[in-house]
């Protein structure tokens, strides 16, 4: 969907991004596993919603942000920027793990249980971890991307097209 609204001319930023830097600067492997943590240590050390106040400098235009994983963030979104819209993007886990394993990040779970144990790692009750379940509850919209990619860009279309109006 970010890759979509990208050339659409939205500009595109990643709370990732900011925990991949991190984990640059401390001279860690950027497997996902390690970006968890520092994700994680961030937040601790300077609030929930550290990856989104760091994300805000870099927004100048028409913007699309990703991997917003805590409430915190949201939050920190919706104040900075009035025009904040969340997206929650739902797909089943099967899908999810098959589009995993085809983009072969490393440290990518390998099966299908890992995967899901990821996924409970990143569903945390600690204020200030990747709480993924409570983050979505927050969404706008909810698009479900278990179809085509096609599929997709029609129904982000039609929540684009909701929101100029």
């Amino acid at each position: 969907m970010a890759a979509y609204l990208q050339k659409l001319g939205f500009e595109l930023h990643s709370l990732s991004d900011v925990v991949r830097e991190e984990a640059a600067s401390r001279r860690l492997p950027l497997e996902r596993e390690h970006l968890i943590r520092i994700g994680n240590l961030l937040r601790q050390e300077d609030g929930a919603g550290v990856l989104a106040r760091k994300i805000l400098e870099r927004l100048k235009g028409p913007a699309v942000v990703d991997s917003i994983r805590n409430p915190a963030e949201v939050e920190v979104l919706r104040k900075a920027l009035p025009s904040f819209v969340l997206v929650g993007v739902k797909a089943p886990v099967e899908i999810r793990f098959g589009r995993g394993l085809e983009r072969g990040r490393p440290g990518d779970p390998k099966t299908i249980e890992e995967f899901r144990a990821r996924e409970r790692q990143e569903n945390a009750t600690d204020p200030e971890g990747q709480r993924l379940d409570a983050t979505f509850l927050l969404a706008d919209s909810v698009v479900d991307n278990s179809g085509s990619l096609g599929q997709l860009e029609e129904k982000v279309d039609r929540i684009l097209a909701r929101l100029t109006v």
